[in-house]
């Protein structure tokens, strides 16, 4: 049996069964970390979902934002649902949208696992957050998504404020605060202030600003962290953090790495897209 982790798919399905083929997968047998963003600008998003979907069991999944955006959308009026972009679009109004939703909705925000040493979230974790904290504030979100609370939290999600988690924060607030810092910070400073606008690659950011893994003082994890969202930073290791968005979509790699064996082994299939001139994904 192998475990494999996955970088950001965003919708590019051809690259997603490439890679598969190339590390062998068996879903009788082996099972897929994917670490969000699963949909969004690569074309094939209902592919990438009705995919990954029928994997089971075989498959585990946690949120990213442009997830979370998507199911946002979905709670709209469906006269908003059909200006959305046509790659989201063809999510929306496909025959079995209310069964894809349902099992997205459904997705953590942070997946653990301490037999294997690894957890997985798409962006990271607040420098103060202890891997127990992380935990708790992730399992209010995943409540709240799953209950009946869902639509008033997908529909009050977006903004940059709070622009930093505090055990002080109460409501939706609170659960803004732990969604942006899991599926949208790369730099903060060290009091934990998310930098939204900053997306470029370690060394482009502004004065006061760290990777958030970097942060003077950071509460280091009891286990390895496997995180995506940040394609500009693309594959990277160390400091207990294995950052697997290779930027397929933007004409990067698709990276998926073994977890199972003695050493976390990376493999990688190369994308064909054209790169945007002067695009940094988010």
């Amino acid at each position: 049996m192998a475990v494999y982790a996955i970088g950001d798919v965003q919708g590019c399905y051809d690259e997603l069964a490439q890679l598969l083929e190339k590390v062998r997968f068996d879903s009788s047998r082996d099972t897929l970390w994917f670490c969000g963003d699963l949909v969004n600008r690569g074309g094939q998003s209902l592919a990438v979902l009705r995919q990954v979907q029928s994997f089971g069991k075989s498959a585990i999944v946690v949120l990213g934002n442009h997830d979370l955006s998507l199911l946002a959308i979905a709670e709209r009026e469906e006269a908003a649902q059909a200006k959305t972009n046509p790659e989201l679009r063809e999510v929306l109004f496909a025959p079995d949208r209310d069964s894809i939703l349902a099992w997205l909705r459904t997705r953590p925000l942070l997946h653990v696992d301490r037999a294997l040493d690894f957890a997985m979230v798409h962006a990271g974790f607040a420098p103060g957050w202890t891997l127990d904290r992380a935990e708790r504030a992730a399992r209010e979100v995943e409540q709240r998504l799953a209950g009946d609370g869902a639509k008033r939290l997908l529909l009050a999600m977006f903004g940059n404020k709070p622009d930093q988690w505090s055990p002080k924060l109460r409501g939706i607030e609170r659960l803004r605060a732990t969604i942006n810092v899991m599926t949208r910070m790369r730099y903060c400073d060290v009091r934990g202030r998310i930098a939204y606008t900053e997306k470029g690659a370690p060394g482009t950011q502004k004065p006061g600003l760290y990777p958030w893994f970097e942060v003077p003082g950071r509460v280091r994890s009891d286990l390895r962290i496997i995180c995506g969202h940040w394609s500009t930073l693309g594959r990277f290791q160390g400091m207990g953090i294995y950052a697997i968005d290779g930027g397929c979509v933007w004409g990067g790699e698709l990276i998926a790495l073994r977890l199972d064996g003695e050493e976390p082994q990376f493999f990688a299939i190369k994308s064909k897209r054209p790169k945007p001139t002067g695009k940094d994904g988010d």
